[in-house]
Order: structure tokens, then sequence, then C-alpha cells
């Protein structure tokens, strides 16, 4: 249940997780589409789907679904690793799982709702003290 990502960002190699509910929309997709050499071909024979071509797309949905914000590929990045983290999952999952070297580039993503931060039981309520009764 894993997308081999080839020339990601920064042209880099990963892997990204894939959702059983993704696989299903994709295998419908393909059995359509037939792609050859790439999932989402470009408008070139033998190139994939551009930058441009993704950001439109973006754009076309955000406008579909009546958001008012700009949504961009960015967004939908920020938005997964800000998810994935309120959802408990280990920052150097998410490290890995976006392609990042270094974990300081993955804290720019993964920005803490405030909600989380206030549930979250701070370690001094762990500790059992004995207060002595002032004098």
């Amino acid at each position: 249940m894993l997308i081999h990502v080839e020339m990601g960002k920064g042209g880099k190699e990963r892997y990204a997780m894939l959702s059983a509910r993704l696989l299903d929309v994709l295998r419908v997709y393909w059995r359509r589409a037939r792609p050859n050499l790439w999932l989402f071909p470009g408008q070139e024979p033998g190139s994939h789907v551009s930058t441009g071509a993704l950001q439109d797309a973006c754009r076309r949905a955000r406008k579909a679904a009546g958001l008012q914000k700009p949504v961009t590929a960015h967004t939908l990045r920020h938005s997964f690793a800000t998810h994935l983290l309120e959802a408990g999952v280990d920052i150097r999952v998410i490290q890995a799982l976006l392609g990042h070297g270094h974990l300081t580039s993955t804290t720019r993503y993964a920005q803490v709702a405030t909600n989380l931060i206030a549930s979250t039981p701070s370690p001094f309520d762990r500790i059992i003290c004995k207060i002595a009764p002032p004098e």
C-alpha cells in the first residue's frame, strides 16, 4: 500500500502511503485511461503531467467546492502533514512521507492546532508531590 514517487519535490525519490479508497479510484482510472509510462501523463508523449496542470486542477477543484481561500498543491501537502500530526503520527514518519532530509523542513509544515496543544496532558500532572503544610 505504497506509491513509489520518482523525481518528487526536490528531485527526490520516496514512498508515500496509499489509502485503500484511493487505490480503488486509481484502479478505475487506470482501466479507463490505460496510461503507459506515467500514471498521470502530460500532453507531450512520454512526459508526466505538468506542475501548471496540477495547479490548474487545484484551482478548479477549489472553485467547484465553493472555497474562498486559495488552494495549491503546496496547501494540500501542508494540510496532509498537519492532519497526520494532529492524528498523533510521529514527526519522523511525516518527515519520511514528505521526503525531507532534515526534520527542520518538516516542522515548517506541521503546525500544531491549538486544540491539540490544549488537550495534551502535562508531564507535571503525572508527578505525585507531597507538599508539607505551611507552618
